[in-house]
């Protein structure tokens, strides 16, 4: 495998037209706390991202950068830095160059692409640089990918699926809940409610804390990506079915690989508690700008399925999972809490949010990062077709993986982003996939 020079200058062909300067933005309380969890934690690679799965001949690495430099028009974020002090701003970055951005990784032949493709995961960004574009070929005549990577303070999963509909996608709105437009009636109620939830969630961080479990093993430093998929129509009909969504049967589908992984591995899970990063715009506000998402923890229920007394396991513990799982996902589910979400994420000082994702994303207080995400109905760059797409999740020091769940086309795709260290980690993605086919066998109607 081969990794071409990176330049650090660009030809004037590279930049994108400037002809309308991109506003300026204030950052946001999360943005900021990500930036200041860098400062403390340099070591850290503190940025989640995507890979997309193409079918047809790779561009060249200069017509690449060529197409992003023109679509970056519509992605003024991704043309910006951050400037400034207590009262930083995103605004245009003079010295923006594509080709600082936007990288190549040529795989060694068919045997070369999983060495690739992790290069790619794994490369560092440009000094300076929020975000990088990585097309990684070389395996197959016909066939590439195109693995996008960005700093946590530079956008969210909510504004990363915009930004991959921008490039790929057909330009479709975004399936995410949100809450309706804001009145001023009720008021008192809404702050009510927010600070009941900030109470109940740091209440329950302390409840956890002493709970970490055994380290399982040693980190190497290198992330790997291992996927799977099953029918998106799959996972909604097992949700409706039980009155839940298709995440719910996400988390429970998780639940049970990780019951299953537990005692494959050796890898004691006495609790896990995931953390579950939440959407929180406005329904006006924009969807490119930096950060407006909140961290909710959740316990998933991993213990074994109870044994009968003739060695055999009760069938029924899949939809019991999945009932836990909707008996505590669907408070957030409701007007109220996603409304109490939204106002805290709008109104929090960025000292508390800091704080509170710092505690958040803790070890001794979560240990698994889980997110999904609606991507596209279809996507496509000139005449190659997306096939299949993989979240890279933010994968946290202490935590055992991250795992992401993007909706493309009729396909539900689970990505585990682990370290290469993690016992068994690679077995993940089919131990998910056999758990939803439990959850769909014991949905199904008697007789069917």
């Amino acid at each position: 495998m081969s990794v071409p020079e990176q330049s650090t200058r660009s030809a004037p062909s590279d930049r994108p037209d400037r002809s309308v300067p991109s506003p300026r933005h204030p950052t946001h309380s999360v943005d900021r706390a990500f930036l200041s969890m860098e400062r403390r934690r340099p070591d850290v690679r503190w940025d989640a991202g995507g890979v997309a799965y193409l079918s047809g001949p790779p561009p060249t690495l200069a017509d690449l950068r060529l197409y992003v430099g023109f679509r970056l028009r519509g992605l003024p974020l991704l043309t910006s830095r951050v400037e400034g002090g207590r009262r930083s701003r995103w605004q245009p970055d003079a010295e923006f160059a594509v080709d600082r951005h936007v990288h190549e990784v040529v795989a060694d032949g068919p045997a070369g692409w999983d060495s690739a493709l992790h290069t790619a995961l794994d490369a560092p960004f440009a000094p300076g640089a929020y975000w990088g574009i990585w097309l990684v070929h070389g395996h197959e005549p016909d066939a590439y990918a195109l693995c996008y990577r960005f700093h946590h303070a530079c956008q969210d999963g909510s504004a990363a699926a915009l930004a991959f509909r921008a490039v790929l996608g057909e330009g479709e709105p975004s399936a995410r809940p949100v809450p309706g437009a804001s009145r001023r009636a009720g008021v008192p109620r809404r702050v009510g409610a927010a600070v009941g939830l900030a109470t109940k969630f740091v209440a329950d961080s302390f409840a956890v804390r002493g709970h970490r479990p055994a380290a399982a093993f040693t980190p190497s430093g290198e992330r790997r990506l291992s996927r799977g998929r099953v029918p998106a129509d799959t996972l909604r009909r097992i949700g409706t079915a039980r009155g839940g969504s298709a995440h719910d049967v996400h988390l429970a589908a998780l639940a049970g690989a990780l019951s299953h992984w537990s005692a494959r591995s050796g890898v004691p899970l006495p609790r896990v508690t995931a953390v579950l990063p939440v959407d929180a715009r406005r329904p006006d506000e924009d969807q490119t700008w930096g950060n407006r998402c909140f961290a909710l923890p959740l316990e998933l229920p991993v213990g074994p399925a109870p044994e009968h007394p003739d060695g055999s396991r009760d069938g029924d513990a899949a939809l019991r999972r999945l009932d836990q799982v909707m008996a505590a996902t669907r408070r957030l589910r409701g007007e109220t809490w996603r409304q109490a979400i939204q106002d805290l994420v709008r109104f929090m000082p960025g000292r508390p949010t800091e704080w509170y994702l710092r505690r958040m994303l803790s070890p001794r207080v979560t240990n698994v990062m889980a997110t999904s995400m609606p991507l596209a109905e279809k996507g496509s760059l000139g005449e190659t077709q997306v096939t299949g797409t993989a979240l890279l999740p933010l994968l946290v020091p202490g935590h055992l993986f991250g795992v992401g769940l993007s909706f493309f086309g009729d396909w539900a795709e689970v990505s585990f982003v682990a370290d290469r260290a993690l016992p068994l980690g690679e077995l993940l993605p089919e131990l998910w996939e056999q758990a939803v086919a439990e959850l769909e066998e014991s949905s199904a109607p008697v007789g069917t």
